[in-house]
This record gives C-alpha cells, structure tokens and sequence, in this order.
C-alpha cells in the first residue's frame, strides 16, 4: 500500500516503535541472557523492526542518499544492506546504553577528545562556577556520555527532553540502577522553565539539550541547510542560551574502530543578540551547528539515529529498493 499523500507524523507523536519498544524487548532479553547470548537475539529483534517499518527505511535511505551526494563519497550510497547496518547499529547501541545503566561501560572503555579543555570547566563547577549548556545530538550514542561523569567530575547533569515517553526510560534506567541522569520533560520554553533553569545554572549544574528534533508544541523552528537539503531545526537551544547569558558547548559520542570517544568543543562563548536581530542571530547559529553536524556524520555516518522523516520534501510515494 502506498504511502503517497499521507503526512507522517511528528517525531515526538509516533510510536516508539525504533526505541523504547526495541529498548524494552533488548533489556528484557540482556536480563536473561547477558550480552554474548543476546547477539543472535539481537539480530533478529532488528530483522523485524526492519521489515515492518518501511518508513523508517525510507528515511534512513533517505539520509544515506543525502550524505553520499553531499560529501561526494560513494561509498556510503544507499543499499539495503547499509539501510539494515543502520539499523543494527541502533541495536547495538541499545545494549551499550544498558551496559551504562549497569555500570558495565566506563572510563576505561570511553576515550574523551577535548582539544579545547571543555572539561576542565565541568571541573570549575564543582568550586561555584556557573553551569553550562551542552548541545548535543543523536548521532550516536549520548547514553555513553554518563561514563563523563565519572571521570572525577560528579557535576550534575539535566537533560531536557520533548518525548512523551520520558517516563518509559526513566522507568528503565531506575530499574538497571541509574538514577544519577536528571531528564526533564519540557513542552515550551516559558517564563517559569527559565527561572528554573538559570537557577540550576547558578548552582553549578549543567544543562543538555538535542539540537537536532523539533519539539512537538512548540513553534520556534528555523530552516537551514543541511546536507544539500533544507531541514527544519529547533531554535530553543540557542533562544534558551541568549536568554540565559550561558556559554554552549557541542557533545555527542561515537563508536568508532569498536571504541567511543566522546567529542566535546565549544561553539558559543557569550550567545547575545543585538536589538531586532535576534531571529537573524539564531538562524546564523542554527546553520552553523547544521554544518558541523554534517561533518561529524562524516565520522560514523551509520550513527545516524533520527529515523523519522528528517526533511520535508522527502517523497512519500517512494518505495524501498
């Protein structure tokens, strides 16, 4: 049946059917069986998910196609057996993330690359500096990123999430023992969510946010572009930085030759807007982060974890290959 003519839904309004579903069925299975059974059950978990989510395909196939024309490297042209290693590589992904709830994953296992000392200003913190903002993105793995906290740092961390479903992960992660992760689940950016906000700022505490999904309810979007293709953005990252006079760093965490490294850099030092310019600054902003993110994409291209349709102009009627 075609889906031409038929708008997906949101991100944030569809089910969890590549997440939370594949979550719960991996730690129910790496419960019972631990991780060197679970491989063969892996596969297999993933083998379904594939076949029966053609639009997730499609998207993927979608990105891929869109990475390869913009970087001009052949070899990452889509095939089905690139859509499925995709989709393997979120499997895999799910069961490192439980490894981290369980503790299983540390220091010894994660490699920090921090040309710029990022982390010497979470270590500030801990002696009354002002928090930070991390923007951070979900081409690979962020779960991964708690391994940073135990690097002697210990600052706390709030997550800030649009997903409906945050109570389902937090519910997971109590359950494999981690309750150091603060998510919290924000609808808009009002004025109450602010003072909250530079409050855990001023207390030391540091703030992270995705800078690549547009939240359901909330209209602050901005059009850049990325890969070739223009793609909407969320402007609350940067609106929430010039609001909160807070410096923004980037992080995300890849697998890369079987080993994470977790990237961290500044981007912004004193997000500030001159009077009447503040849609044109944070358009500036927004495509500047788009053009790094296109090039750590470069670096674990199959990372690429957004499954929904990224771009508006992607063709519904398309069919798999």
């Amino acid at each position: 049946m075609s889906d031409a003519g038929v708008q997906e839904p949101h991100w944030a309004a569809q089910k969890e059917r590549g997440s939370f579903a594949l979550m719960k069925l991996t730690a129910l299975a790496l419960r019972h069986l631990g991780r060197r059974p679970m491989t063969p059950v892996l596969y297999l978990i993933v083998l379904y998910f594939f076949v029966f989510g053609r639009r997730a395909r499609r998207n993927i196939r979608q990105y891929q196609t869109y990475l390869a024309n913009w970087s001009g490297r052949d070899e990452l042209r889509s095939t089905t057996r690139r859509v499925f290693g995709q989709f393997m590589a979120f499997g895999e992904s799910l069961l490192d993330r439980l490894d981290v709830w369980h503790g299983r994953l540390g220091p010894a296992q994660v490699e920090l690359h921090d040309p710029a000392g990022v982390r010497d200003q979470l270590r500030q913190c801990l002696h009354g500096g002002r928090g930070q903002i991390l923007v951070c993105t979900h081409l690979g793995n962020l779960d991964v990123c708690r391994a940073l906290a135990e690097m002697g740092e210990q600052v706390p961390l709030n997550v800030l999430v649009h997903n409906r479903h945050v109570a389902h992960f937090n519910q997971l992660q109590s359950e494999a023992g981690d309750r150091q992760l603060r998510l919290l689940q924000v609808s808009e950016m009002d004025a109450a969510l602010m003072l909250d906000l530079s409050q855990r700022l001023d207390r030391g505490e540091w703030l992270a946010i995705a800078g690549d999904r547009v939240p359901l309810n909330d209209g602050r979007r901005v059009n850049v572009d990325f890969l070739g293709h223009v793609a909407p953005f969320p402007q609350g990252p940067w609106l929430m930085a010039g609001l909160l006079r807070c410096p923004v760093n980037l992080m995300c965490c890849l697998k890369i030759d079987g080993r994470y490294q977790i990237r961290l850099e500044p981007f912004l030092d004193l997000p500030t807007w001159e009077r009447g310019r503040r849609e044109q600054t944070i358009a500036q902003w927004t495509q500047r982060y788009a053009d790094r993110l296109a090039q750590l994409c470069l670096l674990a291209p199959q990372q690429w974890f957004n499954f929904y349709a990224y771009w508006p102009s992607i063709h519904q009627g398309e069919t798999d290959a």
